[in-house]
């Protein structure tokens, strides 16, 4: 039996687990609200910063931008699993849900290099304007279908199960250590990516500097996983996508 000793640590690990995770999203949505290094001053207003020119400093400061907005987005859906892999770790003698995050954290900046390397190569094809959205209605169009589509896919299925059963996904992929835990938060965040990779594609579409097309993808993201009616969410928000992209394509042509 649980002695309340051991209640109070678990207690306490869950309020500083809980506390890092919101210091860490506030934080990063800060970062994006404040528009840090992504807005210039244009006659004592302050304007996006047009696409460019792609210097190593410009591609480090888009990847920064990138990976602190997939942290913003991601991480509250990740919370429920974090928060429960640190109740279980603790219960082995271990409490490490820092580097589960990191691990999980890892592949959304791998996402974000990507992202970089797609928004390059969108300035260069001149298909994004200075907020870093589609100016062209057949990308558009293309993206919010595909985007659509997807989430009818049993693949996105599949990684939306696993992020929505934090207890049956460490179950399955239980790890003890360090080494565990960083394992796990990357496994787990590959059912993230699986999940949401399409969705994030949106941005391209909305503004990449557009904070309420960003807050809407979070908080749709959150829905999803955690709503009990979330995989029904999902597959309508698939129906609108997937007719919003046709439509769009229709008018393009």
């Amino acid at each position: 039996m649980r002695t309340a000793l051991t209640e109070q640590v678990l207690r306490h690990d869950r309020l500083l687990t809980a506390g890092g995770l919101l210091a860490v999203v506030a934080a990063a949505w800060a970062y994006l609200f404040s528009g840090a290094g992504m807005m210039q001053d244009m006659d004592g207003m302050q304007m996006p910063m047009a696409s460019g020119p792609w210097t190593f400093g410009y591609i480090l400061l888009m990847l920064c931008m990138w990976a602190v907005m997939m942290a913003a987005m991601m991480l509250p859906s990740a919370a429920p699993m974090i928060l429960l892999y640190a109740r279980l770790a603790r219960g082995h003698g271990t409490s490490l849900p820092s580097i589960f995050a990191l691990g999980y954290l890892a592949v959304w900046t791998l996402f974000s290099i990507g992202a970089v390397a797609l928004q390059l190569g969108l300035h260069q094809l001149a298909l994004l304007s200075p907020m870093m959205a589609a100016t062209n209605a057949v990308f558009a169009g293309l993206v919010l279908a595909a985007a659509g589509l997807y989430q009818w896919l049993p693949l996105k299925r599949a990684c939306l199960q696993g992020c929505r059963s934090p207890l049956e996904f460490v179950l399955a992929h239980w790890r003890r250590g360090a080494r565990g835990a960083f394992l796990m938060g990357l496994q787990h965040g590959l059912y993230c990516l699986g999940c949401c990779w399409v969705l994030m594609l949106l941005l391209f579409v909305g503004g990449v500097m557009n904070m309420s097309w960003i807050a809407g993808l979070a908080l749709f993201v959150l829905a999803e996983k955690l709503a009990p009616a979330g995989v029904g969410i999902g597959r309508g928000a698939g129906l609108v996508l997937l007719g919003w992209g046709l439509a769009t394509l229709s008018q393009a042509f």
